[in-house]
């Protein structure tokens, strides 16, 4: 069955991402659609039976319906609809009467705690007092509609969860425009009370998690990860001065046993204080995976990331399950991805990826911003419109500098009608009216060709001059766009076309040397998206830096108790 399809029982809970457009002012806009309070406060259908307990329950939904004129929250209006709906349809029939499906609830929701989630947040502990109550068969059917209602209230809750993550993205970023899933609602509520007759509640937990390989991984990572906190973490590697191949230090034998714990170094070459070519070997694999210059010594850098506590690493973990929730379960068939925290892109057909490259994105001060939009054409020999902010904060101090700057940089003065205007009759002191171009050629700093998607951010992947800086390990160098290596070929594959636009064919057209638009074929969605982990085909980690410091509020977020209160 597909699990994931119950998740619109819940209508649009707190945390569901629900921008619809590609337009982020409008995303951060727009609230999430909820069920009116006055819906969810409306009285439930009449009763037509006499069974004590669906009375019981009838009478539970309908103390949810705000009578004394109190209002509802939107978690709690979102939620009592769906529970209305719910049972209205099972004409008040308790659906958690059978043990196995009681049994496999609490099992699953205690499972959430694998995909870091706070199982506490569906009233786990309560529930399971509550169960045990169940086998009282005195237990009046008021205490059963209770148990009913929070179940089923867990249930839907836990579920939309661990399909469209708990925490709400357009919170933590008024840019986030990412969809989720479109769901049919009769469908959801058809799948929800299946999973229920059929006993397969356990099922409907496993499809509501992203089946995408990379989720899989990220929750087997946690598992490793928690284990080895549970069993005293990593061993820390004393400070000192840098430790070099070569050398023999005490603190080699520290820097092993590290190695050894992180799956870098063969537990076999755990003794011995000389650090030799089998270390240095894994200090350079450790670097790699750290975003780090791979030179083979422990410096200051690398030493901090070996001792990086166990516990922060599980919660970089989390934050990148949560992020997986956000966007796994919606990737088309054909996309670019940019990779803004890991510095690549990667370009995607029919799921599978066929080409990827390194990036250069944006410093902290200047972040690439996260969000989804279409490619929609390219164009070769750009011309460069010096941005506002570059062109105060970088432009202006320099030609103030070298009056020379703008004719050594190709870079031409224009008036508010668009007219190029002469350089010296700007006062660069305080200048008013001006646009600044540089023209399309050698040295332009948006190279040969840029590669265009519709964004209020003014962002777009291109070519660059600064080829050289491809090499460094952290490449958070732009002012914001994304900078390709190898863009050419990137944009062979956009066109898809080898008759009209094969390589020779896109070569030709830049050595034209004029300014042209050329418009895709077709749109090609393109994503912005921001990791702090990898995950390799043998399934071991690698934590990027955080380069835009976004982990912590993730994590508070979703640290923060969200107990599950039914009306």
């Amino acid at each position: 069955m597909r699990g994931l399809a119950i998740l619109t029982l819940a209508v649009a809970l707190p945390g569901v991402a629900t921008a619809q457009n590609l337009s982020p002012a409008a995303s951060a806009a727009a609230p999430p659609p909820i069920v009116a309070p006055s819906s969810a406060a409306s009285a439930p259908a009449p009763l037509p039976t006499d069974d004590p307990l669906a009375q019981a329950i009838y009478a539970r939904l309908r103390q949810m319906a705000p009578l004394d004129g109190g209002p509802l929250s939107r978690r709690e209006a979102a939620l009592g609809q769906a529970l209305a709906n719910f049972y209205m349809q099972r004409q008040y029939a308790a659906a958690w009467s059978d043990e196995t499906n009681v049994r496999q609830l609490l099992a699953g929701l205690a499972s959430v705690e694998a995909d870091g989630l706070l199982p506490e947040d569906y009233r786990y502990s309560e529930l399971r007092t509550m169960a045990e109550a169940l086998k009282d068969p005195d237990l009046s059917p008021a205490a059963r509609a209770e148990f009913e209602i929070s179940a089923t209230g867990a249930y839907i809750t836990a579920l939309v969860h661990l399909a469209r993550g708990k925490v709400d993205p357009n919170r933590l970023d008024p840019t986030w425009n990412f969809d989720p899933a479109a769901i049919d609602p009769q469908q959801g509520m058809s799948m929800l009370e299946t999973s229920i007759e059929e006993r397969t509640v356990d099922q409907a937990f496993a499809m509501a998690r992203p089946q995408n390989p990379l989720y899989a991984k990220l929750r087997d990572a946690l598992a490793r990860l928690r284990a080895t906190a549970a069993g005293g973490g990593w061993p820390i590697v004393p400070g000192g001065p840098a430790l070099t191949p070569g050398m023999k230090d005490p603190r080699v034998v520290a820097l092993r046993a590290r190695l050894v714990a992180g799956g870098y170094l063969d537990p076999t070459l755990a003794q011995g204080e000389q650090f030799d070519d089998p270390l240095k070997d894994a200090v350079r694999r450790f670097q790699t995976d750290q975003y780090l210059d791979a030179d083979g010594s422990v410096g200051a850098e690398t030493l901090a990331a070996l001792n990086v506590p166990i516990a922060s690493r599980i919660g970089q973990v989390r934050a990148n399950l949560e992020r997986a929730r956000w966007l796994l379960h919606s990737l088309p068939g054909t996309f670019v991805v940019v990779d803004v925290a890991g510095y690549k892109i990667s370009y995607y057909r029919d799921g599978q990826p066929v080409w990827k490259s390194r990036v250069q994105v944006g410093k902290p001060y200047r972040s690439t911003p996260i969000f989804r939009s279409q490619i929609t054409y390219v164009t070769f020999n750009p011309t460069w419109t010096i941005p506002p902010t570059i062109l105060k904060n970088d432009v202006l101090p320099k030609i103030r500098r070298n009056p020379s700057y703008l004719a050594n940089n190709r870079i031409r003065v224009l008036d508010r009608s668009g007219k190029v205007v002469p350089a010296s009759s700007v006062d660069w002191a305080h200048p008013r009216g001006i646009t600044l171009r540089q023209d399309a050629g050698p040295g332009n700093s948006l190279g040969r060709v840029t590669i265009r998607f519709p964004n209020a951010f003014s962002v777009y992947l291109h070519d660059t001059p600064h080829q050289e800086l491809f090499e460094k390990a952290r490449r958070d160098t732009s002012s914001g766009c994304i900078r390709v290596e190898r863009p050419l070929e990137l944009v062979e594959l956009l066109f898809d076309d080898a008759g009209k636009w094969n390589r020779q064919a896109i070569e030709d057209r830049i050595a034209m040397k004029t300014t042209q638009n050329v418009t895709l074929p077709t749109a090609i969605p393109v994503l912005l998206a921001y990791w702090t982990v990898d995950i390799g085909e043998d399934g071991k980690l690698a934590y990027k830096p955080d380069l835009y410091q976004r982990d912590g509020a993730l994590l508070t977020a979703l640290d923060k108790p969200q107990p599950l209160h039914t009306p």
